[in-house]
């Protein structure tokens, strides 16, 4: 697609009348100061790049963050930035530059998809790990690294907690004393405490307040196909926030009304009303080295449980 073509495409969104939830979220995206350009433009390579091939042309890009507000410069120190910090790498091809992700970065981008985008129950035998920290610890600052690389997350400054048995190393720490409990009616308590709970199920709750009204809208109207991957973007990229920082824990720890099933539920449902459209759009203006974007890979389709959500 021409620049030509591709400011033709920018103005025809341009005309049509930006549904207000949409015109909400873009400023509740700008209100966030800075404005991190480069922060949204890893969220749409995961959502939308990487299912379709990976590689995406400069101007296509420039042509889809103008949609939220970014300009062309912002853009390209954006994606300079990203590169030598070894998340992109470039490819140019004449004149065009074209971006796919680094192996660095499809390793960090296929953890995160799968936290993201589905939700398996995790197993737990009902017992809490231990580790507590004896009087022959002199630098606690010294042992905290190995127990939480072996999985336990700090209750005290002398007793770490964990869901499941450590590796074999952990019992070698001087001085730590490792044992297990039944989490009991006390499990909850202990695990809200220790993992910090209340700020993350407050995260979930403001998503739910703050996509809610997307997801009413999307009951009286489709979305334009522009209009629809800008809020795919934004769904994504905020519900991403409060996903990566949940330790995922499992059933019996987690408080009986955790928000996040809430959460998890509104963006399967908006997310699933959105992609059609963001799709189209996508199929218009994307370029990659060899043309038009692929489509997307057959696993995208199982996203959010894909066909399950009402």
């Amino acid at each position: 697609m021409t620049r030509a073509a591709i400011a033709h495409a920018n103005a025809t969104h341009m005309s049509d009348t930006r549904l207000a939830p949409v015109a909400t979220l873009l400023q509740c995206f700008h209100a966030a100061k800075p404005v991190r350009a480069w922060s949204l433009i890893v969220t749409l390579y995961g959502d939308a790049v990487v299912p379709r091939g990976g590689s995406l042309w400069l101007g296509s890009l420039i042509a889809i963050m103008d949609l939220f507000g970014i300009d062309a410069g912002h853009v390209r120190t954006a994606m300079s930035r990203l590169t030598a910090d070894g998340w992109l790498d470039r490819r140019r091809v004449g004149r065009n530059s074209y971006y796919r992700l680094s192996a660095r970065g499809e390793r960090d981008f296929a953890a995160a998809t799968r936290r993201i985008y589905f939700s398996a129950e995790r197993d737990f035998d009902g017992r809490l790990r231990l580790a507590l920290l004896g009087p022959a610890v002199d630098d606690r600052a010294a042992v905290r690294p190995a127990l939480e690389q072996a999985g336990f997350v700090a209750l005290s400054p002398t007793a770490y907690v964990a869901t499941a048995d450590p590796p074999a190393g952990a019992a070698a720490l001087d001085g730590v004393f490792l044992l297990a409990a039944d989490a009991g009616e006390a499990g909850r308590a202990l695990a809200a405490a220790a993992w910090k709970l209340a700020p993350l199920a407050d995260g979930y709750r403001g998503f739910i307040d703050q996509f809610g009204p997307l997801d009413a809208a999307l009951d009286r109207e489709r979305l334009p196909p522009a209009d629809a991957l800008v809020a795919r973007t934004l769904l994504i990229h905020q519900f991403r926030r409060s996903v990566l920082r949940d330790p995922d824990l499992p059933a019996a720890l987690r408080p009986a009304d955790w928000p996040g099933h809430a959460a998890r539920a509104l963006a399967a449902r908006i997310y699933q009303r959105l992609v059609p459209g963001a799709e189209e759009f996508l199929d218009r203006i994307g370029r990659c080295e060899t043309g038009a974007l692929p489509a997307p890979e057959p696993g995208f389709s199982r996203r959010f449980g894909a066909g399950t959500a009402s």
